[in-house]
């Protein structure tokens, strides 16, 4: 069985190398913190920048929780990320999911950032549903980056 992708774009109005670095350096400044799989409120979050690079979270108590790994670090164009969260909301070091992410110039001078999440088949029994939960959250971390990307 197969089921289709999540894709989902904004518009920011920054350069894509600018947007690139938001997205990634900065992302513990814009990705919500109740948006967590911490058993504590998270006061980090974290995206290793380099292939293998681990993604994750830190609570106060300097406890890890990964969330997945960069595949692919390509800036300013691309990055893919490994989303090993099931539906259960836990880690599962032996699922892989995959968040692709383009940042392409989008006239005059901003960049148009889609975000692919795929293979969501992969998640099992549940996996239909989850990607309803997904779906509707994805354009709701995106709004948030591009509110980060006009203070910035």
């Amino acid at each position: 069985m197969s089921i289709a992708p999540i894709v989902r774009s904004v518009v920011v109005q920054v350069p894509p190398t600018r947007a690139f670095e938001l997205f990634t350096a900065r992302i513990q400044d814009w990705w919500p913190r109740h948006v967590t799989i911490c058993s504590q409120p998270p006061v980090a979050v974290m995206l290793e920048p380099r292939v293998e690079g681990r993604w994750f979270e830190r609570d106060a108590q300097d406890q890890e929780t990964q969330w997945g790994k960069v595949l692919a670090w390509e800036p300013p164009d691309r990055l893919l990320l490994s989303w090993q969260i099931g539906t259960d909301w836990k880690y599962h070091a032996d699922l892989i999911t995959e968040l692709e992410l383009s940042f392409r110039p989008h006239s005059p001078s901003g960049t148009l950032v889609t975000l692919e999440h795929r293979h969501l088949e992969r998640l099992g029994a549940g996996a239909e549903s989850h990607r309803e939960l997904l779906d509707g959250g994805w354009p709701t971390l995106l709004g948030e980056f591009q509110k980060i990307t006009q203070s910035r």
